[in-house]
This record gives structure tokens, sequence and C-alpha cells, in this order.
């Protein structure tokens, strides 16, 4: 993570995203349960398509590397994909028994019940071809996801990707994006996510998900310290922490009224990715992600509202972070 030299031509942001992507479904109106609703809308979710159409709403080049199977839900999902500018060239349609993710979100912030349907995921049956192998040695970011990792051949694939993208010296992010029913035990979590984080750059969780490596968070900055891996640890309401080698920055929030708990994690990333890729600057990069966050948590929806650098830019003037940014 050097810093950019202003005489040379940088390369334009090309993207590449591992993950889910599938169909969500909200209670009509906001604020009712699913169990009352009588009717629903739809848009594209999973945090691996969520964080791929936030960095293409940023300006970015992106491809989103993942599986969908070969049915109406699945072709929901190509479409949402093509309408939101995010390239699909690398996407599997199965042609088997899995099936494309569903989640029934609602549209409340105290009491938000989130429940996803995973049974045989279509997105863990992605194939790794010729074309995506060259995708990833020209790409110059690689953000995984913790669910890609499930599934012993979609591990495997994942860590292929990682390896073959490092070896061309892209940068490779990981959102550790712990799910806690995808997994049998936290002793297999651990030994999965430690091996996919060893050749990673930049880590991105909440506490839950770095105690999946680490239970003690101080011993963990300190590990990956010495391996000069960047550390973005999640707070939700109360900010973020970036630990880059012996420097830590803190940072707050845009105040907002939320209308749910869901979304803004996925708009951070990708806001995150794609900013510090164009500056090169940690704090410039989190508050265009912490503005981006601010703005899905506010809005019904989660790929349909990840917001334009216009939005972006406009939340910042007229909001100010609380607290404000401090390196220590």
């Amino acid at each position: 993570m050097s810093e950019s030299n202003a005489s040379q031509t940088k390369q334009a942001l090309n993207a590449i995203v591992i993950g889910r992507a599938g169909m969500d479904l909200y209670p009509d109106p906001d604020g009712c349960k699913t169990r009352d609703a009588d009717s629903f809308t739809a848009d594209l979710g999973g945090s691996a398509g969520n964080i791929a159409v936030a960095m293409s709403c940023a300006g970015a080049s992106v491809a989103l590397l993942s599986g969908v199977s070969k049915d109406p839900v699945g072709d929901f999902v190509l479409k949402k994909l093509k309408t939101f500018g995010v390239n699909r060239r690398l996407i599997t349609v199965t042609e088997g028994n899995e099936r494309t993710s569903l989640a029934l979100a609602e549209v409340c912030q105290d009491d938000s019940e989130v429940v996803i349907y995973r049974n045989n995921p279509a997105d863990l049956a992605f194939k790794l071809t010729d074309e995506s192998r060259i995708a990833l040695e020209n790409a110059t970011d690689l953000v995984i996801t913790g669910t890609s990792l499930i599934d012993t051949e979609s591990r495997l694939n994942t860590l292929e990707a990682i390896k073959i993208a490092k070896s061309n010296d892209c940068q490779i992010w990981f959102d550790l994006d712990y799910r806690k029913f995808n997994w049998r035990d936290e002793a297999e979590t651990r030994q999965v996510y430690s091996e996919a984080a060893s050749y990673c750059d930049v880590i991105v969780g909440n506490e839950e998900e770095f105690a999946i490596l680490n239970d003690d968070v101080d011993n963990l900055v300190k590990y990956y310290e010495e391996s000069n891996t960047v550390i973005v640890l999640k707070r939700g309401g109360a900010g973020s922490s970036v630990f880059n080698g012996a420097t830590r920055l803190d940072s707050g929030v845009y105040p907002v009224t939320p209308l749910k708990p869901y979304g803004a994690g996925d708009a951070f990333l990708g806001n995150l990715v794609a900013s510090f890729y164009q500056l090169n600057d940690w704090e410039k990069a989190i508050s265009i992600g912490s503005a981006a966050a601010a703005i899905v948590v506010s809005k019904r929806g989660c790929a349909s509202v990840m917001p334009a650098a216009k939005e972006i830019e406009q939340l910042m003037t007229q909001q100010q972070m609380k607290p404000a940014a401090i390196w220590r």
C-alpha cells in the first residue's frame, strides 16, 4: 500500500467481488412485520452483490464472481446487476438443484427480523474459468466475502482466486461477513478464516466477526501489524477504527435517522474500496464510506439505494462526522 506516484498514470480501478447476490423482499409498508404483510417489494441483495453495486455507483469498473440459478429468481439478480452497471461475465448460471438465495427483511430499526433462505445456494457453485482467471490477473482490487468460504468447493475456488490476484499485485480485501448459521462450529470457522486472511491486505469486520479470528482484538491487531495487514473495525453507530501498522484512525458517523439496521456495511465497504484506490488516503476514504452507509441505512432497500458520489458529497457538506476522525 505505497503512496501513488503522481507522475505516473494510474490504472483505472478494475475490481472483482466474490460472494452472494440474491433477491431481497421487503414487507409493505415500512414497519410492517413479515407475518402481517399482504405485499412485498423486491430488490437486489446479498453482501457481495450490494458491495459490487456500491462500487459501481462510485464509478468503479466491477465484476461479480458468483453463481445464480437458472430460474426467475436468478434472472432477477442478473437483470438487476446489469441495471446497476455490474459486469456479469464471471457469473456461473447453474442448471442443477442449486437455488439463488432469498432474504425477507423487515424495514424497521427496532426488532427488525431478517430471514435468509440458503438451502443448496447457487452462489457457492461458481466456477473458475479461463475468462475469470484472466480477469483476476488484471484486477486492481479483489473483495472476498466470508460466505464464499462456507462450502469446500467454493472455498477452494475462492482461495485460488486470491492467489491468482495476489501474484499479480492485486490488493485483496476480506469482508468477514460472518453468519453463525452458515458454520458447524467456531473452530472450523477460525481455521478457514485465518487461512484466507493470511493472503489479504485489508480485513474488514465488526467486533463479533473479528472474535472469530482472535478472542482478543488487541492481540489480533498486533498479529496483523507484523504482516502489514490493515484492520478496519466497524463499530456500528459508534463509527469505525482503522489499524494500519503502528497508527490508528478512529472515526465517527454521519448522524441520520435510521430506517433499518442493514445495508450500511456493504455501502461502507464498497465506497471504502473505491475511494481508497482513488485517493490513497484512509481518513478521506473512511469518511466517504461512512457517508454512504448513513444514506443507505436511512432508506428502504439495499442495492437500489446505493448512492452516487454527488449524493455522498451533499451529505458530507450538510453534516459533520460525529465524533470527528482522529489519528492516534
